[in-house]
C-alpha cells in the first residue's frame, strides 16, 4: 500500500471516529508539517513552517465563508464579483498561538485579533487562565481559535467555553498537530467547534505530552527552551 493510501486511510478513520476533525489531505500540508516536527529543523524554519501552514489550514478552514456580490471596475469594464459576507475574529492562545496570527492575517486582513493568555500547569495538567483582552461582547460572526498544538485539549476547550459565553455565534479550532485525546475532548466539550489540524498524531504520553509530537511549540517558535512534547 502506497503512502498516499495509507494517509487516507488514516484521515478516513480519523474523520469517522471524530466527526469534528477536519485532517488536510494536501501534499504541500503534509510535507511541510513532517518538516516542522524534525528536530533538526531550527527556530528561523520553524517559525517559516508554522506561517505557512496556517496559511494552508486556513484556506481549508475557510471553505465555507459567506459571500455577498460586489460590483467594481476591471481596468477594462465594470463587472460583478463578490466579497466575504462575515466578520472574522482571530483569538491566538498565548503564547504559542502568537506564531500564527501574522499568516492568519496574510489570509484575513480585514479581521480583528484579540488575546486569550493559558498554561498548562505541569503538575495537574490543567489549563491556566491568566489573560483575557475580549471586548464585553463579540462582534465577530466567526472567531477562529488558533493554538499549534490540541494535547488533553483543556486549553482549547476552556477557551471555547469563553468565547460562548462571550457570545461567538460560531467557533472554528485551527492547529497543527492533535492528540486523539484533544480531538475526544473538545467533541465532547463542544461538537460544533470543527478541529482543523495538519496532522493527528499517535497518543499523549504518561507526561501528557503529544507522541510523536514535534517538541514544545511556544519552545520551538521563540527559542525558549527545549522541553518535549
Amino acid at each position: 500500500m502506497s503512502q498516499s493510501t495509507d494517509h487516507a486511510v488514516a484521515r478516513s478513520q480519523g474523520t469517522v471516529a471524530f466527526p469534528n476533525l477536519r485532517l488536510s489531505g494536501h501534499p504541500l500540508v503534509r510535507h511541510k508539517v513532517t518538516r516542522l516536527a524534525d528536530e533538526r529543523t531550527d527556530a528561523k524554519l520553524f517559525r517559516e513552517l508554522v506561517r505557512e501552514l496556517t496559511a494552508l489550514l486556513l484556506y481549508e478552514a475557510t471553505a465555507d465563508l459567506p459571500l455577498a456580490p460586489v460590483r467594481f471596475r476591471t481596468p477594462l469594464e465594470e463587472t460583478e464579483g463578490v466579497r466575504i459576507a462575515a466578520r472574522i475574529g482571530l483569538v491566538p492562545i498565548i503564547r504559542a498561538g502568537l506564531g500564527m496570527v501574522e499568516a492568519a492575517l496574510d489570509v484575513l486582513p480585514g479581521s480583528e485579533v484579540w488575546h486569550l493568555g493559558m498554561y498548562r500547569d505541569e503538575e495537574t495538567h490543567r489549563p491556566v487562565s491568566y489573560y483575557n483582552r475580549l471586548p464585553a461582547r463579540s462582534p465577530d460572526d466567526l472567531v477562529i481559535l488558533l493554538d499549534p498544538m490540541l494535547a488533553t485539549g483543556g486549553s482549547a476547550t476552556d477557551a471555547a467555553s469563553v468565547l460562548k459565553a462571550w457570545g461567538a455565534p460560531r467557533i472554528s479550532f485551527v492547529g497543527l498537530i492533535a492528540a486523539p485525546e484533544g480531538v475526544r475532548r473538545m467533541l465532547e466539550a463542544h461538537p460544533d467547534v470543527p478541529v482543523h489540524v495538519a496532522i493527528l498524531d499517535r497518543e499523549l504520553d504518561e507526561n501528557r505530552f503529544i507522541r510523536p509530537g514535534l517538541g514544545d511549540a511556544g519552545d520551538r517558535l521563540f527559542g525558549t527552551g527545549a522541553e518535549k512534547g
